[in-house]
């Protein structure tokens, strides 16, 4: 059976070594009896092999890329899998490597049998340290199917599924789940040491070498019972019945039987302990406490998820801070994979933690209630049902705190840390997608969020509120806010701040207002001197900035009532100038070449020309075999698809040079001639075309239509055609000076005085001039010219023009290739066409960001949607509210009558070549300019 053919999209650069590669790989699994997968595919991309195989080699191999933590999201990032999680792609990736690759790099990268494959492909890729594992040393991993089991399917090179451990880390990584680029995750809070009773008995039980390194306030359990314990994970009852797994088999252990006569003194010993064993049953020693659960032992209590989660809710400050200090290291390094949903109470117990930092400032203790009597009732009682709307009131009335500028005892700063921790879990947390959902739902988080942005002016709290603000931004999507709102009010709040951060979070957090709903996000009640501002912020040269302000426009001018707003309250003419130069933000210049005219083959010149007699005297000073190749490279042409017969090519050079033959320089033999055209010409040799009559021939060169001189320049041929002649004056000359010249001192016969100037004054009055340049019929209509200047000006116009006004001229200046459409028929046949080059129109684009299907993205994309905003809504403005009873339209003079200037027309004008400019010029936004001009066009035709 043939070999399977490669998928189109695996093969990325078709080179040897890629073909190679999969020649040798394949009959490999074959005889491995393995599955290939040869288009694999993650997060919907394709993987190509030879390039994982590669980049994997580079980091060392798999056994070196699993044992570094975070290698194989690392190695993610050179297929870029995406920024979200990170983690289950890399594993994805991890276990391409696994089942296709792993096999073949021990076999050909270490020289060693890779193990059989029901211990390599036939299991998960969990783990690594392929280089030593054998049937007897390895055991299969078992099962998680929960993440309450301890789950970790990172595939990222993990030591041990332990509880995190107390390191610093790797905030900045890109790789982390969750990662974003505005802002990374905080620092966790240095680990408490906290009281640790022993009540361990003094036998070391199983698992005693497993237990964490972390202090706990009770009594330390081991990490494997964390993950392996299935009766803690609450979403279902029957969960540890539907999970159980049997322990795996264990290695019968054989021991010796002690004997007096193998070992008397353990022996002796054994003995002796029998014998008190015995005396203890009856009651003449202390009772032995063997085989009893005594209080700390036999039991391993929750896996470290659940065990936080119980911590967080019991109310024991020492609990909630050893809760808190893991919480942040979870939520960091499994974010992708702890959920809300599936530890109920979680959410609840957090927003109860950050909610207790009002109690800092003010002299409250917010309670949230699910009696909304109650909440309406009491100041303090947030409303668990719906939400409190007067939240702003209350926090105006609440009663300040007295305390000393900037200064904070210990127990506040204490406090303070464990809310900072708290916010940070949940703005963690609320990356994921299914746990922003499942906030959105929580109404007390909705009034914390007001509560935090509403806190004092002060630098202690600006860490909290930038956890807030990170926790708006990614549930907004979720919610309608109207203009009443205590949230959308104090979003809008921070927009009068000097904080970057907190202004580029707020843009985006209204930007995202109800994007997830049907309802449309309308942005009400924004005031006046934000939109100032957020216009004004564009100006700035941040990207990132300029960005959110623009996404903010782009949803504010979609509705038609705010353009009205802005056209009522603000300028709009420097805004659109702005975004006009924000199309061409970052454009990167590329030229490019359309094919007008194609090139047109030179017509082989059918007889060897002459030299010219300048040229003659420079050949004749050199001696043979010189003079030959001077007079070669004059006089022919290297043509890989032309020929000559060596009779002819020596016969022509004989009649050139035979009258000048010396005996001190005479002409080079037959043979010897041959010999140096090959000598001149690198692509010329003599050939022999056998037949009846074999023919001699010189393969790769033609003769010259003009005569060339040592220096490169093409001699030009006189095409005066007397009248009675048979053929032009054919006469080479160098420079078009010199064929004016020709011309006329020998066919027109205008005499010169001594200094070299003409005489005009000796020409015939009665004889009649006439242009006979190539047919030329200038003059055919008048029947001549009595005047030789006229006639000698005309025949410049036939000449090359030399001039440095050569270019502007060029149109009008009939040179030989314009002539040719225009010749007689009798006359183009003496004419030497020498072919000419392909003509092409060069065009210059200005192209902006692509996005990775190459359609517009970034800063240019959303201003050209924020203009077509402006323009359909100018357009579109209801008859009743036209923009002429807005404000007064500008008035200007035309044609001495005083007409009224419309808004399209005031705001669209000045900018419009440049509009047109940038759809002729940039490819990404020709479609989206296109539109934009339709719509202006359509406005200022209807006036």
């Amino acid at each position: 059976m043939a070999p399977p053919r490669l998928p189109r999209e695996v093969s990325v650069d078709g080179s040897p070594e890629q073909e190679a590669f999969f020649e040798a790989l394949r009959p490999f699994h074959e005889q491995r009896g393995t599955p290939l997968d040869l288009g694999p595919r993650v997060n919907g991309k394709h993987i190509d092999l030879f390039k994982l195989f590669n980049v994997v080699m580079q980091r060392g191999g798999y056994d070196a890329v699993s044992s570094e933590k975070l290698a194989w999201r690392k190695v993610g990032q050179d297929f870029n899998l995406g920024q979200t999680n990170t983690a289950a792609y890399a594993f994805a990736l991890k276990s391409v490597y696994y089942k296709n690759l792993a096999a073949y790099e021990l076999k050909t990268i270490h020289n060693k049998e890779p193990p059989p494959r029901e211990i390599l492909e036939n299991i998960s890729a969990k783990g690594g340290d392929l280089l030593n594992r054998t049937l007897e040393n390895f055991r299969p991993p078992q099962s998680r199917d929960n993440l309450a089991n301890g789950q970790d399917s990172d595939g990222s090179g993990d030591d041990e599924h332990k509880t995190p451990k107390e390191e610093k880390m790797d905030i900045d990584d890109s790789g982390s789940a969750g990662g974003r680029a505005t802002r990374g995750l905080r620092q966790a809070p240095p680990q408490r040491v906290l009281f640790q009773p022993d009540l361990s008995s003094s036998r070391q039980i199983r698992h005693a070498s497993g237990h964490l390194h972390s202090p706990q306030p009770v009594a330390a359990t081991s990490a494997g019972s964390y993950l392996n314990n299935p009766s803690s994970n609450p979403n279902s009852m029957s969960f540890s019945i539907a999970n159980y797994e049997p322990r795996p088999q264990m290695p019968l252990t054989l021991r010796g039987v002690i004997t007096p006569g193998n070992n008397p003194t353990l022996f002796r010993e054994r003995q002796r302990i029998s014998r008190e064993a015995r005396a203890g049953k009856l009651g003449n020693s202390t009772p032995s406490y063997k085989g009893m659960m005594l209080p700390g032992t036999g039991f391993d209590g929750p896996n470290i998820y659940v065990r936080t989660l119980l911590a967080l809710r019991s109310g024991i400050p020492e609990e909630q801070d050893y809760a808190l200090h893991h919480l942040v290291k979870i939520s960091h390094e499994r974010g992708d994979k702890y959920k809300f949903e599936a530890f109920p109470g979680l959410a609840e117990g957090l927003i109860e933690k950050v909610l207790e930092v009002s109690s800092l400032y003010y002299d409250v203790k917010w309670e949230i209630s699910f009696d909304e009597v109650q909440s309406t009732r009491e100041t303090y009682v947030l409303d668990g049902m719906n939400g409190t709307p007067d939240i702003l009131k209350r926090i105006q009335s609440l009663q300040r705190l007295e305390s000393l500028d900037e200064l904070e005892t210990e127990r506040f700063g204490q406090k303070l840390t464990k809310i900072n921790e708290a916010g940070l879990v949940i703005r963690n947390m609320s990356l994921l997608d299914d746990n922003a959902d499942y906030l959105s739902r929580q109404p007390s988080l909705r009034d914390f969020l007001s509560i935090a942005l509403n806190l004092p002016h002060t630098y202690a709290v600006i860490e909290l509120q930038h956890y807030a603000l990170d926790i708006a931004e990614q549930l907004t999507k979720f919610w309608s806010l109207d203009v009443e709102d205590p949230l959308y009010l104090s979003l809008l709040k921070q927009l009068d701040g000097l904080d970057r951060g907190a202004i580029l979070t707020s843009l985006r957090a209204i930007s995202r207002i109800s994007m997830n709903l049907d309802e449309s996000n309308r942005l009400k009640g924004v005031p006046i001197s934000a939109i100032q501002r957020i216009c004004e912020w564009t100006l700035l040269d941040d990207e990132e900035l300029v960005h959110a302000c623009l996404d903010f426009l782009y949803q504010f001018t979609a509705v038609p009532d705010n353009v009205e707003y802005l056209l009522t309250y603000m300028p709009l003419e420097p805004l659109v100038n702005q975004l006009v130069r924000l199309l061409l933000f970052n454009a990167r210049e590329m030229d490019t070449k359309r094919l007008v005219k194609p090139a047109v083959p030179a017509v082989p010149a059918t007889e060897i020309p002459n030299l010219p007699v300048d040229l003659l005297e420079q050949v004749l000073k050199s001696d043979e075999p010189e003079r030959s190749s001077h007079w070669l490279r004059a006089c022919f042409e290297e043509d890989a698809d032309s020929d000559i017969t060596q009779i002819a090519l020596w016969q022509a050079y004989q009649a050139r040079f035979s009258e000048f033959s010396t005996p001190q320089n005479a002409l080079l033999p037959a043979a010897e001639f041959i010999k140096n055209v090959s000598s001149t010409f690198s692509g010329a040799n003599a050939q022999v075309i056998n037949g009846p009559n074999p023919k001699f021939i010189i393969k790769g060169i033609r003769p010259r239509h003009l005569p060339m001189d040592p220096k490169g320049r093409l001699y030009t041929r006189c095409l005066w055609k007397a009248p009675g002649a048979t053929k032009p004056c054919g006469e080479f000359l160098l420079k078009p000076k010199q064929i004016w010249e020709h011309i006329v001192q020998t066919h027109i016969r205008i005499p010169r005085h001594e200094d070299g100037r003409y005489d005009f004054s000796a020409v015939e009055t009665t004889r009649t001039y006439n242009c006979h340049w190539a047919g030329c019929q200038h003059f055919t209509v008048t029947n001549g010219t009595s005047s030789p200047y006229e006639v000698g000006m005309h025949i410049k116009t036939h000449l090359p023009d030399t001039s440095k006004k050569a270019p502007v001229r060029q149109k009008h200046n009939r040179t030989l290739p314009h002539v040719s459409n225009t010749l007689t028929a009798d006359f183009a046949d003496d004419v030497d066409f020498g072919g000419r080059d392909a003509e092409y129109i060069y065009q210059t684009w200005h192209n902006t960001a692509v996005d990775e299907r190459g359609d517009a993205s970034g800063l240019p994309l959303t201003s050209v949607l924020v203009l077509r905003n402006l323009a359909r809504n100018l357009l579109r403005m209801p008859a009743g509210v036209t923009p002429a009873s807005v404000l007064p339209r500008a008035e200007h003079a035309k044609n001495g009558v005083r007409e009224e200037e419309g808004w399209m027309e005031r705001l669209f004008t000045a900018v419009r070549a440049r509009l047109w400019f940038v759809m002729a010029h940039n490819r990404p936004l020709a479609g989206y300019v296109a539109d934009l001009m339709g719509v202006v066009e359509k406005g200022m035709a209807a006036g």
